[in-house]
């Protein structure tokens, strides 16, 4: 454990001055070869966890501390202890006495293990009314910044702390099934007779009670089924693709929503990423699932003279880059490293592909706009805004049960997305 305590604390510090946790974690997987799995896997839970309740811990600590710390390190390890005793399910005793051996191996000065040993049997002693003082406010009540929270109560009155409870939450395993190869429920048998929990949520999607490595899963190999979040595969339902269509799918890495059209109909499929290295990745998930798309291009969906082949297409998803504020669970650094301020540039970039990609689609064509955002100014503002300087665009309605005004609010299920279709006339 104290290997795993010190790895996590690091990792943390990492992500809290600016670094995304996803690629700290490969690093960190690359760096540390000698780690078995396990010790990765409690490493990765540990640093997801310290980051999902942050907002508490770091409340609960400025409280237990009665200085600053000169070294952060041992700030971040502190972090890691408090979090393990107030949710993790081991034996109190042995996370003080590891996290004491840990911060001996950081050489921090004299003091720091007792310090740290002290820290840590203090908020055992005084848990109940440290809990009780830190839960007055708001950004430890909910581990979210304060603008987030804000931000959420004036344009979600009534949902807000459904959101905000529903991020911290540990994210569900969810599967699409190729419908191509193998109808839904015969999928389900094949996962409950190995041994695998499952419930059939809406459009064909399958959450497993407990995540397994997607090895684990019958067929993946053979691109029987493909993990995916319910809400995500909401898209190619709402785009409304037929056999024989020229599709353009935006924005398109890693390819979930690519295949999930391949699997869909027959069609000539353009898939675009501004990314090479993320296209070699939606390459693979293609062969996995063994559909080809008609053409793989690396160009930028804001700039269509860069790529486009002059032939208008009748389909257009456009997946736009936005501050993935709807899928907190699963990204838990989100939450700490983005800026109110970063909302209106990820705006501006939007309306700008929006307003790139309308002309090369056909008269009479759709296009789907999508986010995994639940901020107005990326979603439903950003579609005002569009429509007031497009004559030619009408917003149609979706009929999908969960949604409010194209909105899909996150919860236990699925992530948040907004969707609005767009034809044009």
């Amino acid at each position: 454990m104290i290997k795993t305590q010190l790895e996590a604390a690091l990792i943390v510090g990492k992500v809290l001055t600016g670094a995304s946790l996803t690629a700290v974690l490969q690093t960190a997987k690359h760096n540390n070869l000698t780690l078995s799995s396990q010790q990765r896997g409690a490493i990765q839970d540990l640093s997801y966890g310290v980051l999902r309740f942050y907002g508490q811990l770091d409340a609960l600590l400025d409280q237990l501390l009665k200085k600053s710390l000169k070294d952060m390190r041992l700030r971040y390890l502190l972090l890691v202890g408090l979090y393990q005793l107030q949710y993790s399910k081991s034996p109190p005793h042995a996370v003080v006495n590891h996290a004491v051996s840990a911060a001996r191996l950081l050489k921090s000065g004299k003091g720091t293990q007792g310090l740290v040993n002290a820290v840590l049997r203090n908020f055992l002693r005084r848990r109940e009314v440290l809990q009780n003082e830190v839960m007055k406010n708001d950004v430890a009540r909910y581990s979210h910044p304060q603008w987030w929270i804000d931000k959420l109560r004036r344009q979600y009155p009534r949902n807000y702390q459904a959101i905000l409870n529903a991020n911290n939450q540990r994210p569900s395993m969810t599967l699409r099934v190729n419908q191509q190869k193998i109808d839904v429920d015969e999928y389900q048998r094949l996962l409950e007779e190995s041994g695998l929990g499952t419930q059939l949520i809406w459009n064909g999607a399958i959450r497993l009670t407990k995540p397994v490595n997607v090895q684990g899963l019958p067929g993946f190999t053979a691109g029987l089924v493909t993990v995916q979040d319910a809400g995500a595969q909401l898209a190619a339902r709402l785009l409304d693709v037929h056999d024989g269509m020229r599709v353009l799918d935006a924005c398109a890495a890693p390819g979930g929503k690519s295949t999930h059209l391949l699997e869909t109909a027959n069609m000539a499929l353009t898939v675009l990423d501004n990314d090479s290295e993320r296209l070699v990745r939606l390459t693979q998930n293609l062969d996995r699932i063994k559909v080809k798309a008609m053409q793989l291009v690396c160009g930028d969906a804001a700039q269509p003279a860069q790529w486009w082949d002059g032939k208008l297409f009748d389909r257009i998803l456009a997946d736009v880059p936005c501050s993935a504020s709807g899928v907190v669970c699963r990204h838990p650094d989100i939450k700490w490293l983005r800026r109110e301020s970063d909302l209106l540039q990820f705006s501006k970039n939007q309306l700008k592909i929006l307003n790139a990609l309308w002309p090369i689609l056909n008269k009479g064509g759709k296009l789907l706009y999508a986010t995994c955002s639940v901020f107005a100014e990326e979603n439903g503002l950003q579609i005002e805004a569009f429509l007031s300087q497009h004559s030619d665009a009408r917003q149609l309605t979706l009929t999908q049960a969960e949604m409010i005004e194209g909105q899909l609010l996150p919860d236990s299920q699925h992530n948040g997305f907004f969707y609005a279709l767009l034809q044009k006339s």
